[in-house]
């Protein structure tokens, strides 16, 4: 496996094959030794009897520079030192990991606020379109209403 470098403060990236999730987050702990608290947040394709797979889509000219922005805007706010935002695009199946998001601080509720921004940001966020595969072909995926309360709480 490639040795995993990071860019810092703000580590951004789309990943169309394997997320190395334990990897990057060893990495980026040892990148902020400094930091009081670390705070990580792994996402996975969940299980279900009737989901063969999961796709990820997005507008290429929008995706990265939208999390780029949501990074810097987690930084900026909550006093971090470093953020990890990765993201799947492509084909999963269950069980796969689709989102790590990592924050670090000087103290731990900026470092808990910051993954928890970033993911209810990311969870609703317009430029990634989702779509299941199931026995009777695919169906597009819309944000819950949950998700854009989450999203709307940090306005």
């Amino acid at each position: 496996m490639a040795e995993i470098s990071l860019s810092t403060p703000l580590d951004t990236r789309l990943i169309e094959q394997h997320l190395p999730a334990g990897e990057a987050l060893a990495v980026f702990n040892a990148a902020y030794p400094g930091a009081g608290a670390v705070v990580s947040f792994l996402g996975n394709v969940r299980p279900d009897d009737t989901v063969e797979a999961l796709e990820l889509t997005h507008y290429e000219l929008l995706t990265l520079p939208g999390i780029e922005s949501l990074a810097q805007q987690a930084l900026d706010r909550f006093a971090l030192t470093g953020v990890l935002a990765w993201h799947r695009v492509g084909v999963m199946v269950p069980g796969d990991p689709i989102v790590l998001v990592a924050a670090a601080a000087r103290h731990r509720r900026d470092a808990f606020a910051g993954a928890e921004f970033l993911m209810d940001h990311l969870k609703s966020a317009s430029w990634l379109w989702k779509r299941e595969k199931r026995a009777d072909g695919w169906h597009w995926i819309e944000p819950r209403a949950v998700d854009h309360g989450d999203r709307a709480r940090w306005e």
